[in-house]
């Protein structure tokens, strides 16, 4: 009896939600205004000489570091 009264309670409450009349959508006016867009681009050249390195593999510093072993890591006879 109860699981009835609750389930004709949810139809109710549900039909109840869906039949309120819903207000309509109110057109806003929009403005537009005018954007100026201005990029000055400044050029400054260097007279140094950099020096990039190259490596074979990439990461190669990173893997390295990853690797580090010690004394204790290793195994030992009995």
């Amino acid at each position: 009896m109860k699981t009835i009264f609750t389930f004709i309670a949810i139809i109710f409450f549900g039909t109840a939600a869906m039949a309120q009349n819903d207000t309509k959508e109110i057109k806003v006016d929009t403005t537009t205004a005018g954007v100026e867009l201005s990029i000055e681009i400044k050029t400054v050249e260097k007279n140094g000489a950099e020096v990039a390195r190259l490596y074979k593999f990439k990461n190669s510093r990173i893997k390295k570091e990853l690797t580090f072993r010690t004394k204790n890591n290793s195994s030992k006879l009995a």
